[in-house]
């Protein structure tokens, strides 16, 4: 048996929203089956719907009021409707059923939340479990069974973390006869066995469905769409150009000779240096000196302007993914996101980016004193 139980580093405060939404789904199956545990009606609408379905025969002695519950609220394809595509997210077939999805949620939602905002991680939540529900429509249209489960939204949530938080490691208790052992495993090793191993080549060798009835198609598609819009978030937060600079007008400058970036770096007029930076279209930002964009963004982090500096950082990383300017850039986006925009684990990612390309030098240093830092933090070891 191999279980994941948690990961590191993880960020400061409460996940409110993954907190709710485990108390919600668990609320719901306690009640459901509380309540519901009865045989159920053989005149009630919905079991004579569920039996007008020949493959299905006679009414089984075992159904259930709960079965009945899933069926009608429950994603069926054949019947799709808006409400049960997010009704569908709050029901689950089984006790194991919940706790995996809950054990999951637990484990990854908590960072996915911090760095998207509450608000944005309850729709990136339920806006993942719906892309899961309609990729496996798309694979299974004719299907009357019901998908029910959180597994699709929680997918999206590790589509999410795949991308944002690739060097967290994950703690996975294994059991193999005799041995048994909590090992710490990449991140990214975790979710891609998850993502390959569980998911898809299963899928390929049984279908959206498995023979224990497990929706791998809910799977990837929630996963890769998790995916999709993190790549949307990162690329949006790379690319911001601030207001404030990009309403800016350089001062002083001669009208017959317009100052270069460079130029107006290399005289200490950081604030039109940042201005003319911002307000520069793409094409030009890819040929700015990175060196005078580093110092630039120093200069941004250290008048609080921190996503305006994270920015310039992590176009430097853009064009220059190696060598001691990414090594510089990545040092940069790891200070501005752990002192000023308080995301630790975000910063945790550069530091140990900064170590790999440049270990001898005296960023790696400073980012050996970050991650130190973030790990005392999370034992509650520092004030």
């Amino acid at each position: 048996m191999i279980l994941p139980i948690s990961d590191a580093p993880n960020p400061p405060g409460r996940p409110l929203v993954t907190w709710v939404l485990i108390g919600i789904n668990v609320a719901v199956y306690l009640l459901a089956t509380l309540t519901l545990s009865g045989a159920a009606d053989p005149s009630h609408p919905v079991v004579q719907e569920f039996m007008r379905d020949p493959t299905r025969g006679v009414l089984s002695p075992g159904l259930t009021n709960y079965d009945v519950l899933v069926f009608e609220y429950g994603f069926r394809s054949a019947h799709a409707s808006l409400l049960t595509l997010f009704t569908s997210m709050f029901l689950h077939g089984g006790f194991f059923h919940l706790a995996g999805n809950m054990l999951f949620l637990w484990i990854f939602g908590d960072n996915v939340e911090h760095r998207l905002g509450r608000l944005g991680y309850l729709g990136a939540y339920l806006g993942t479990g719906a892309a899961a529900t309609l990729f496996f429509t798309a694979l299974s249209s004719a299907s009357d069974v019901p998908l029910v489960g959180a597994s699709g939204a929680i997918s999206g949530v590790m589509g999410f973390y795949f991308l944002f938080f690739p060097r967290n490691v994950v703690n996975v208790f294994v059991l193999f006869f005799v041995f048994i052992r909590v090992v710490r495993v990449p991140a990214r090793v975790v979710l891609g066995g998850y993502i390959i191993l569980s998911n898809i080549l299963p899928y390929l060798g049984q279908g959206a469905v498995g023979a224990s009835g497990v929706a791998y198609g809910a799977h990837i598609g929630g996963f890769f769409a998790g995916l999709g819009v993190a790549c949307l978030v990162d690329r949006r937060e790379r690319e911001s150009r601030p207001d404030e600079f990009r309403r800016t007008k350089a001062e002083g400058t001669p009208p017959e000779r317009r100052v270069t970036f460079e130029e107006l770096v290399s005289s200490g007029r950081m604030r039109q240096a940042a201005a003319a930076y911002f307000s520069a279209d793409d094409h030009s930002l890819d040929r700015m000196a990175p060196r005078e964009v580093l110092l630039v963004g120093r200069w941004l982090s250290e008048e609080g302007k921190a996503r305006a500096a994270l920015s310039a950082f992590r176009r430097v990383l853009a064009s220059h993914p190696t060598g001691v300017l990414a090594a510089d850039a990545h040092l940069g986006a790891g200070l501005v996101q752990l002192k000023n925009l308080e995301r630790p684990t975000s910063a945790y990612q550069h530091f140990l980016d900064v170590i790999d390309l440049e270990p001898e030098s005296e960023a790696a240093q400073i980012a050996r004193e970050g991650i130190e830092f973030i790990e005392r933090s999370e034992r509650g070891d520092v004030g």
